[in-house]
């Protein structure tokens, strides 16, 4: 339902937009502004989408956390797509979804909604999971002799049987 809205209400408010702004600025102008803020947003986008690639790419390197880097590289993709969109209410969210104080607020909220969405969807179970190192797995195992003589492609999956 909300995905309809958006595909109703988005195109709507772009129209108004084009139309008053239009009327003021005249149709040229308008066009301008269009193709300049696609421009610099595709520019920026780029800039700040390297940025956050060098530190997942550095996260990763030293075994930190890679979510945040992750996170902020989705926003500054959903931002590209907004600037790329023709329209004055796309590129305003394009540009907001740049700014990296209201990104970083927006992927706490995401972070929030979907902690709390998980723990209710956990709960429904009525179980709670706890892990803890000192948990033991009994089970069996059997040693088996490696055949040095065999060739690739020769294991248990791929050999046929006798």
């Amino acid at each position: 339902m909300w995905l309809f809205l958006i595909f109703v209400a988005v195109p709507i408010i772009e129209i108004g937009l084009f139309i008053q702004v239009g009327g003021i600025l005249g149709l040229w102008p308008t066009l301008a502004i269009v193709i300049t803020t696609a421009l610099v947003g595709t520019a920026l986008m780029r800039a700040q989408g390297l940025a956050a690639l060098q530190k997942l790419q550095t996260n990763i390197e030293t075994g930190g956390n890679p979510t945040d880097p992750i996170a902020n590289g989705a926003f500054i993709l959903v931002a590209g797509l907004l600037l790329l969109t023709p329209g004055f209410f796309t590129d305003a969210l394009g540009m907001a979804f740049l700014i990296p104080p209201v990104r970083q607020s927006l992927i706490r909220t995401v972070a929030a909604r979907l902690k709390s969405s998980v723990k209710s969807y956990a709960a429904g179970y009525g179980a709670e999971t706890k892990y803890t190192s000192d948990a033991v797995v009994e089970g069996e195992f059997e040693v088996a002799e490696d055949n040095m003589n065999s060739k690739p492609g020769d294991s248990g999956w791929t050999r046929p049987e006798e």
